[in-house]
């Protein structure tokens, strides 16, 4: 699935074991650059910030000269440590600086996995020569570093684009980690996407946040907000090309396909989503505007009742009337027009059903409905008004199986 990846020049990636993780599996990555990067990223908005958040914020608030590298770490959130995590960041990032002859503050850090649990530091730092050696500027490298940011997840997440700016050739690629305590408020998990562009820091901040509210603030698994959560856009300028800023007619160009390859990952981690068995989507519109809409489409996105519906094929579309109703969004419930419709992976062809019509059930054939909610893919679209308000939202249903992943997780 690798063949043809296309990466962006300059940038050589690795991943591997370095005892964090049981039976030897990858929990150590390192993207590197070759030469210095501008930085876009955001970060979770849980007042439980961990460590490595923690530390990048304060990096990029000190305005580097430039950013070369990215170290990660799973197995290990590093979160609700105090200030012995806060030393562990810096001396991940410091191990990194040293190995690869780099200016101090050149390294961002980010980590994934158990709270309260103090980093095994040592590991990390005795690893680091290994983990330098392994640098590769091939998929192998990129699937490696991919993998070894890996949690619950069942599969690395990551997707590339390519555009033709003037006469230069872009490349954008990103790699994602996420399953569980997915409902970014922010980003997502952990997510690194790195660029031949060139960008000003201010374009590259701007474009990492619009496409991050375009796309990761758009999913939900499980309702909880990670202590982690961060996203960062590294931009060497290595393709050549025009010097994009945020007023730059480039800019719309760069946005579209970084919103393109975003939204590819936020998806990708739905459908990954812990003990997930369907991909969902939720379409609000006839608001006053999208934050109402939004408002709508996240509490039918996050409603348990909804969700484990959705997984027992029950159409039970009241529950989604419900959550509409205390989202706390304005609109008249008698205007409520309700469909159904497999998604594009549905096993057979099923035309869009319409449940509800101005706020009143329809006649409509129950085996029919049931049939759409038990569907590997579903669209639910609810339109509450005529206003200019309108909202996407992906989840996936609520399983036996994502109480068995998370009762055991230390286990």
């Amino acid at each position: 699935m690798f063949d043809h990846l296309h990466l962006p020049r300059g940038f050589s990636f690795a991943g591997i074991s370095c005892g964090i993780k049981a039976q030897g599996r990858p929990d150590l990555a390192l993207i590197f650059s070759e030469t210095p990067t501008t930085v876009g990223a955001v970060f979770t908005k849980n007042r439980y910030a961990a460590a490595p958040v923690q530390y990048d914020r304060a990096l990029l608030a000190a305005k580097p000269d430039g950013v070369h590298a990215v170290i990660i770490n799973s197995g290990n959130a590093n979160a609700v440590t105090g200030s012995v995590g806060l030393t562990n960041a810096r001396l991940m990032a410091e191990a990194v600086e040293r190995m690869l002859g780099l200016t101090p503050q050149s390294t961002l850090v980010m980590s994934t996995g158990v709270i309260g649990v103090q980093l095994p530091i040592a590991r990390i730092q005795e690893a680091m020569p290994t983990l330098v050696q392994a640098l590769r500027a091939d998929k192998d490298g990129f699937f490696a570093a991919a993998q070894a940011m890996m949690t619950t997840d069942t599969h690395p997440k990551w997707a590339t684009e390519q555009i033709r700016l003037q006469d230069a050739t872009i490349h954008i690629a990103g790699m994602s980690k996420g399953a569980g305590m997915i409902h970014p408020n922010m980003a997502t998990m952990l997510s690194v996407i790195v660029t031949d562009a060139q960008l000003t820091p201010e374009a590259a901040q701007l474009a990492m946040q619009r496409a991050a509210d375009a796309s990761f603030n758009r999913i939900s698994v499980d309702g909880d907000t990670s202590t982690n959560d961060t996203a960062a856009l590294l931009a060497n300028g290595l393709a050549g090309g025009p010097l994009i800023t945020s007023h730059t007619p480039e800019f719309g160009a760069f946005l579209a396909a970084l919103t393109q390859l975003s939204t590819k990952l936020a998806q990708a981690i739905v459908r990954d989503g812990e003990g997930a068995t369907k991909f969902v989507t939720v379409q609000i519109s006839g608001l006053a505007d999208d934050q109402a809409a939004h408002q709508v489409a996240n509490a039918i996105a996050t409603s348990p009742l909804v969700k484990t519906a959705i997984y027992g094929g029950d159409a039970n579309w009241g529950r989604i009337l419900a959550a509409a109703g205390y989202s706390g969004a304005p609109f008249e419930p008698e205007s409520a027009e309700l469909w159904i419709t497999g998604g594009p992976n549905s096993t057979s062809f099923l035309p869009r059903l319409h449940l509800v019509s101005q706020g009143m059930p329809l006649e409509y054939d129950e085996d029919q409905a049931a049939h759409r909610f038990a569907q590997p893919e579903l669209l639910i679209e609810l339109q509450l008004g005529a206003g200019p308000g309108r909202a996407t939202m992906w989840t996936c249903d609520l399983s036996h199986e994502y109480v068995t992943i998370n009762g055991e997780y230390r286990t």
